[in-house]
């Protein structure tokens, strides 16, 4: 019996948050982000350079809520 490492089940709940738009908590990093937005990591780090994206910046990594995501994509 083969058992997923930590690394690979933290990429699928990564990934199965980042294609679940009706999904209100949490936040993801910049990748999973960019994916869920459909955009590429250069065009999300334009959006933070512009104010249009705002991510919590708590840790040395950029996070986006996904509450952050959803106001991006309705306005």
């Amino acid at each position: 019996m083969q058992t997923k490492s930590k690394r690979q089940q933290a990429n699928d709940v990564e990934q199965n948050v980042a294609t679940a738009p009706t999904q209100s908590v949490g936040a993801l990093k910049l990748e999973p982000a960019a994916r869920y937005l459909s955009l590429s990591k250069p065009s999300v780090y334009r959006l933070v350079a512009r104010g249009l994206l705002r991510p919590n910046r708590a840790t040395r990594h950029l996070l986006f809520s996904i509450v952050e995501l959803d106001r991006f994509l309705q306005s």
